[in-house]
């Protein structure tokens, strides 16, 4: 997944926006708080796409070759994929999708409710 298909993915899921920094890194968050990162940290050219994981996922995904846990993010169960090879687009996307939940689940009720994630009672 290149960065432009990144951010496409990223921008369709509901109420998110969308910050450059660190360097140039295109960061997405929802309600203020970070799901997905796209940067070109590190060795070489590639970009480099990190996400928060459930930490069962995190455990899997830190034993495959070409992904890491994420610079900085890894004691909040963040990976890094290194190797844009070692996971395909569809994959990237369902792991975006996921983080998005997960960071989604933990803003309050009223966040939720703000960003029209919930209707009201």
């Amino acid at each position: 997944m290149n960065r432009k298909d990144f951010d496409a993915h990223c921008s369709s899921l509901k109420a998110t926006t969308h910050v450059e920094q660190w360097g140039g890194a295109s960061v997405w968050k929802i309600g203020g708080k970070i799901f997905a990162i796209c940067s070109q940290w590190g060795k070489g050219p590639q970009r480099r796409i990190s996400f928060k994981c459930s930490e069962m996922t995190y455990t899997i995904l830190c034993e495959l070759p070409g992904i890491v846990p994420a610079p900085y993010l890894a004691r909040a169960k963040w990976v890094q994929i290194e190797d844009p090879s070692m996971m395909s687009d569809e994959d990237t996307r369902a792991y975006i999708n996921a983080a998005y939940a997960i960071i989604s689940a933990k803003l309050t009720k009223k966040q939720r409710l703000e960003l029209g994630l919930t209707k009201a009672p």
